[in-house]
């Protein structure tokens, strides 16, 4: 088994199996790759207009693709994330138009974090557990072409499951020979559904394990995580719930609800608020059987307040 480095430097943003491997490698083997923040354009210097001016074709700027020796069509890639280590800082922020309330907002917000050990600085009263992943994480696809990171696909891609932390293990189907595997947009946080549009978004070293299960099928993208599921389980969450019978008005009602409650309880600005619930605040849909209504709940954990 050996350890190999991927930096930075020839990121691709797209999905395409025709793109040739930048490296190649065993089943045993780990790889540490660098990654950029998520959209390769932001910097800790940059202004809340930053976010007016992204070039939609660098968003998820991927470092990869591996070559996995003997992977093909029909075998399963296990990742075994073993580290992800950030650099110091990340950021989330508000985009107009984009995100679950993406169309409230009139203008860009920027929101720089330091990273400290453990700890993603909100503000010196707002501190977020350092729980780290990869948004996106995947193989070339089955069919031939050119394909944006957007959209998860069959592939994986832009999953944004932030219980991707260290000891998960992911397996993902095999749909081209060698697997080609790339990945990046990693997150310092992020609340479950990333409602505004961005976890923390940071760079980072990220080291995986690969192994290969040859003749056994995935139909998709599946893992196991350790327990537990987050840092914060340690403390109290307070939640807010919105009631109807479409789930993602349901979603957006929720978030609403919980900006106000952070405007007025925690003196933050609505879009403060919007960007602190994209790096903390979890969506769960918390019953969806009983017609004609569904109940979605956003939980804030409380422990993030000093």
């Amino acid at each position: 088994m050996s350890e190999h480095r991927l930096d930075d430097r020839q990121p691709h943003a797209f999905w395409d199996n025709a793109l040739p491997p930048r490296l190649s490698i065993v089943a045993g083997d780990s790889v540490v790759f660098e990654t950029l923040e998520g959209t390769g354009q932001i910097t800790p210097d940059s202004p809340d207009e930053a976010l007016a001016e992204l070039r939609a074709e660098l968003i998820h700027p991927l470092t990869g693709p591996v070559w996995i020796d003997g992977a093909m069509p029909g075998d399963t890639l296990e990742v075994e994330v073993v580290a992800l280590r950030h650099k110091g800082w990340g950021w989330n922020g508000v985009i107009p138009g984009f995100g679950l309330l993406g169309d409230e907002f009139d203008g860009p917000y920027l929101h720089h974090y330091s990273l400290e050990a453990d700890e993603c600085l909100f503000a010196d009263d707002i501190r977020i557990p350092y729980e780290p992943f990869c948004g996106v994480m995947g193989v070339a696809p089955s069919e031939e072409g050119r394909f944006d990171t957007a959209p998860p696909r069959r592939n994986g891609g832009n999953v944004d499951i932030r219980h991707l932390t260290a000891g998960a293990r992911v397996r993902l189907p095999v749909l081209v020979e060698g697997a080609l595997f790339s990945c990046g947009d990693c997150h310092a946080a992020q609340g479950d559904g990333e409602v505004n549009g961005t976890g923390i978004e940071s760079p980072m070293e990220v080291t995986l394990r690969f192994q290969l299960h040859s003749g056994l099928e995935t139909p998709e993208l599946r893992f196991t995580t350790p327990a537990p599921l987050a840092r914060a389980d340690r403390d109290t969450w307070f939640a807010t719930t919105a009631h109807g019978s479409d789930l993602f008005a349901n979603a957006q009602q929720a978030i609403r609800h919980m900006l106000d409650h952070l405007i007025a309880e925690h003196g933050l600005t609505r879009e403060q608020a919007f960007c602190l619930c994209g790096a903390a605040v979890d969506l769960r849909i918390s019953e969806i059987v009983n017609e004609p209504n569904s109940i979605v709940s956003a939980y804030l954990p409380l422990s993030i307040f000093r």
